[in-house]
């Protein structure tokens, strides 16, 4: 075990550490509220799960955003973030959003490249973390058993259905913001007939 971690374990049984769900849950729901509110700005969050059985995973918990959702099941090249002029060109890095506004690690142990590139470039990160890794690693930690195919489809489940709610709320602040638009302008033309009527 992880000596940072300790404070997220409950004990150990038989040599295998027993998590405290006590603390999962609420770390889980402050991050369920991190993916809403960057969903709701418009953000841009990526899924990633670099394992084989991950792969559906984050597929599926990207799929639920729409086009504020991406993800990573291959492997993380490095340089992706960081090196990105090379990786994609100087005219696409210039026209479109290369860098994601959050990023959902599964399997953190085996994306720490990836992790690094997200805290160069300040892109937040929540990630599962088990009981032999530093819960420090990612900004926003929930421990849980990172192996564990159920408890990833579980948190990315959790989690991406936070973000549908995000990006429904910013389809209905766009509306409610439209209407506005729509309702000054009515006033103002109103307001100028009236004084040309005068």
């Amino acid at each position: 075990m992880n000596p940072n971690f300790v404070p997220y374990a409950y004990g150990t049984r038989a040599g295998i550490t027993i998590i405290d769900l006590d603390h999962t849950v609420p770390m889980l729901r402050r991050a369920a509220n991190v993916v809403r509110a960057v969903a709701r700005a418009g953000g841009i969050v990526v899924f990633i799960g670099t394992r084989s059985d991950l792969r559906p995973i984050v597929n599926k918990a990207s799929e639920r955003l729409g086009r504020q959702g991406f993800c990573v099941g291959d492997r993380w090249l490095p340089g992706t973030l960081s090196n990105r002029r090379q990786f994609f060109g100087e005219d696409v890095v210039d026209q479109q959003r290369m860098i994601p506004d959050l990023a959902i690690i599964l399997n953190p142990l085996a994306n720490v490249i990836a992790i690094n590139e997200c805290a160069a470039e300040h892109v937040p990160t929540i990630g599962i973390i088990d009981s032999n890794v530093d819960p420090r690693l990612v900004m926003y930690p929930i421990p849980a058993n990172d192996e564990n195919t159920r408890t990833a489809e579980l948190v990315a489940g959790i989690l991406s259905v936070a973000g549908r709610e995000g990006v429904a709320l910013h389809e209905q602040d766009k509306l409610e913001e439209l209407k506005r638009q729509e309702k000054s302008i009515r006033l103002k033309t109103h307001a100028y007939i009236k004084g040309k009527d005068n």
